[in-house]
């Protein structure tokens, strides 16, 4: 029997790491919401890697944090182990990554979930949408509660009609033998959404106990490691270690006489698998001429034996994932607590969305997260965030929220998701980014502070504070440029210590500060040092100072693809209209209806000349539109 269960202003069906952004977004801008999840017990499980954060994705971490998102706060709370990656090269492709604690992970996500006012959290199924007049009005459950809404966020990540795959055997499963979502994808489909197929896949997880851990080498954290988020002000400094082992010839060769029963490669497998994360199977037939494959063992948390075999994923049977690990160094001897396996699922084709993630055929309904073709939990929590904001923005009467390429990752990867689509599951890369120098580690806050706070995700004392931060960096750039350095004993005595050309004549600290071999540490020793600047200050005025001219290149080259993106095009014009448009042109624009001429000029398919074209076309100002 059906029953009216109550109303709200946004619901958000699923509590993974989009579905925890997006319902934590849209409560703190004031919408009354609701979070419908299968298993309340498992709000922001990671069914994959322990692990958060990592190139681009990182830095996508930082960028939530400073929208006033969660995963940042949580993950500073529950890691194991923190390290900054790629120290030995330029601030463009540095990031963190922590080693997650599991359960403490999703335990302080479920506390701040739950206790976050204007959010209610619920156990259910969502079997179907309410549509009215083509609208999405609410979802009703498998209990036949019927919950009405001004905006639903579907998060469904993997669950739906999930599908383990390991060897021979298959069956519906959601990650870690949760329930499976079917009628939801079946609905979808009714209602005229394109769905595909992808795939993804874990490793085995095996008992600490049974690893001999002297074959392996130790990979320990940061001394002193740094935070996700910038409101964190203490860090865990016992950290637990990873280790690294490789597999070699043996392991190569369990592979490749069993590649028949894997689901990868017998044919039971029809959705596809991420690139940029493959299997180990696809490893040894991609790469057959590498020896050996890189291997990390990476504990699940303080409280648990489990350790996650990072790199061998695999959909091979369980008796050859046994007969694999007793192949590697360190793991001859492992025991098996959960074997690996590989999970299709149904995914929403995401040129279907628009950039704000509402959903073009069905208004009042979004998409974030694994749904949307992604991998990954980053890139999972920054779509959710965007769809929380910009879903609460449709009902509190708020503009919408649309990060463009120069101001985000989280802007790059929602712009390739709806202009692009993705053919596989999609994962951030540094290189997808055309503005990278301006999208760092240490600059999140400075590029998105300032959105978060006028959303009201952001305090008053925390934007204080950023707003000092801003003062103190502007204030030294510019005693610097008056400082002058001269030729001392002891100015020289640093300069070769650091292996720098010595000085012949007197020069700006500012300029000084340029050169390559010294860091704002030389520069300090060289005059008074400036005790009010934090660490993060410091680094933020060295970064600004040294790489000043490149950052100037990068903003005019901003400055020009803004242009593009100010010249709008109408929602309904006839792109049938347009003569000398190629043909998989006008199909292209059809399918996407971009918003701007610059996203026009990024879909596939959509050359310069169709570009120039449609530009000349608007110009005129005599557009045909679509007749309704």
């Amino acid at each position: 029997m059906s029953y009216n269960a109550g109303h709200y202003d946004v619901i958000v069906i699923g509590a993974g790491h989009a579905g925890v952004e997006a319902g934590f977004a849209a409560a703190r801008m004031g919408a009354k919401t609701l979070m419908l999840t299968l298993n309340i017990d498992m709000i922001a499980f990671m069914p994959c890697n322990p692990s958060i954060g990592g190139p681009a994705k990182g830095i996508v971490v930082r960028e939530i944090d400073a929208l006033g998102g969660i995963m940042g706060k949580v993950i500073d709370k529950s890691y194991i182990q923190m390290r900054m990656l790629n120290t030995g090269k330029g601030p463009a492709v540095q990031a963190l990554r922590a080693q997650a604690d599991k359960p403490i992970y999703m335990r302080e996500m479920k506390r701040l979930i739950e206790n976050e006012k204007n959010l209610t959290v619920r156990q259910g199924m969502v079997d179907s949408l309410i549509v009215e007049d083509g609208v999405c009005k609410g979802v009703v459950t498998e209990s036949k509660a019927t919950y009405t809404a001004e905006s639903v966020i579907v998060t469904t990540g993997t669950f739906m009609r999930g599908k383990v795959l390991m060897g021979h055997l298959e069956y519906e499963s959601g990650p870690n033998n949760q329930r499976v979502s079917v009628k939801l994808s079946e609905n979808l489909e009714e209602l005229g959404f394109e769905l595909t197929r992808f795939k993804t896949g874990t490793p085995p997880r095996v008992s600490s106990h049974t690893v001999d851990y002297s074959k392996t080498e130790i990979q320990p954290g940061d001394d002193n490691p740094q935070s996700f988020s910038y409101e964190t002000t203490e860090q865990i400094t016992d950290q637990l270690p990873c280790w690294l082992t490789y597999t070699n010839e043996f392991t190569h060769k369990v592979i490749n006489d069993n590649l028949g029963f894997s689901a990868m490669y017998s044919g039971a497998k029809r959705g596809t698998g991420a690139r940029y994360c493959p299997s180990i199977e696809d490893k040894i037939v991609r790469f057959n001429d590498k020896p050996r494959h890189q291997i990390f063992l990476e504990p699940e948390g303080r409280d648990t034996e489990e350790v996650y075999v990072q790199g061998l994923s695999t959909s091979l049977p369980e008796s050859v994932q046994e007969e694999m690990l007793k192949t590697v160094p360190g793991l001859e001897n492992a025991v098996i607590m959960r074997a690996g396996y590989a999970i299709e699922y149904d995914a929403v084709v995401p040129t279907q969305l628009w950039p704000t993630l509402e959903t073009k055929k069905i208004p009042g309904l979004y998409t974030a997260g694994q749904i949307n073709g992604t991998s990954g939990y980053e890139e999972a929590a920054g779509q959710g965030i965007m769809a929380g904001i910009n879903a609460a923005a449709k009902v509190l009467g708020k503009e919408p929220v649309i990060l463009d390429r120069s101001q985000a990752y989280i802007g790059v990867l929602i712009d390739d998701l709806v202009t692009k689509g993705t053919n596989e599951p999609y994962r951030l890369l540094t290189s997808r980014a055309e503005y990278r120098l301006l999208l760092r580690h240490d600059n999140a806050d400075l590029r998105l502070t300032d959105i978060g706070y006028e959303l009201g995700l952001i305090s008053e004392e925390r934007y204080a504070n950023f707003q000092q931060k801003k003062s103190f960096v502007e204030l030294e750039k510019k005693r610097l440029k008056k400082l002058t350095i001269k030729p001392t004993e002891a100015v020289n005595a640093i300069m070769e210590s650091a292996g720098a050309t010595l000085l012949k004549e007197p020069v700006k600290a500012y300029d000084l500060l340029k050169r390559p071999e010294l860091s704002y540490d030389h520069i300090e020793q060289m005059i008074e040092a400036n005790t009010e600047l934090s660490p993060e200050m410091r680094e933020q005025v060295a970064i600004q100072v040294k790489y000043e001219g490149y950052i100037k290149k990068a903003n005019e080259q901003v400055e020009r693809m803004l242009k593009m993106e100010d010249k709008k095009i109408p929602d309904d014009i006839d792109y049938d209209a347009i003569h000398g448009l190629a043909t998989e042109a006008v199909e292209k624009l059809k399918k996407v209806r971009p918003l701007s001429v610059g996203q026009a000029s990024r879909i596939s398919g959509v050359n310069p000349a169709d570009i120039s074209i449609l530009l000349v076309y608007i110009q005129q100002g005599n557009i045909a539109r679509i007749a309704n």
